[in-house]
């Protein structure tokens, strides 16, 4: 959630203004100051902003903070699906990469060299890891990833 967000378009430059947080941390040392900070954006981006402002009808800086809201928010529950994929064992890893790639419990079995009521344990364990209950939910929820490349590259 962003507090107290103020943007200003000017050319390729976004001026950001999170006064109540950036104040906050000023007094609290974190920040040296506590003036709105720039950041450089490309002509595309600023292209696609104005286009996804005229369909929304809102001006630009209306936007901005839902934008900068909505990709935080995706950004942060990535990185929670990376912290838990880091958190599987090897063999846990291999597993679900086979199960995105849609193999069932028997093929991995046989691709991986070990029991179907293995493969069934690894299954339950990545399950809870990501609380999920079925192989196509878990395929969905990591569906950006690229597990074929993955498993080209992951020595086995």
């Amino acid at each position: 959630m962003v507090f107290g967000l103020t943007v200003n378009i000017c050319s390729t430059i976004i001026f950001v203004n999170m006064s109540i947080m950036h104040r906050l941390l000023y007094l609290i040392g974190l920040r040296p100051n506590p003036d709105p900070r720039t950041f450089q954006i490309s002509e595309s981006f600023h292209l696609e902003l104005v286009t996804l402002a005229k369909h929304a009808g809102r001006p630009e800086h209306d936007l901005i903070p839902e934008l900068l809201a909505v990709g935080l928010t995706q950004y942060a529950a990535q990185d929670l699906l990376r912290i838990k994929w880091k958190s599987l064992s090897a063999r846990e890893q291999e597993v679900t990469a086979l199960i995105c790639l849609d193999y069932n419990r028997i093929q991995i079995a046989d691709m991986l060299g070990v029991s179907p009521g293995t493969v069934k344990t690894h299954t339950e364990s990545i399950y809870n890891t990501f609380e999920v209950h079925t192989a196509k939910h878990l395929a969905k929820l990591l569906e950006g990833w690229d597990m074929a490349g993955w498993w080209d590259t992951h020595p086995q």
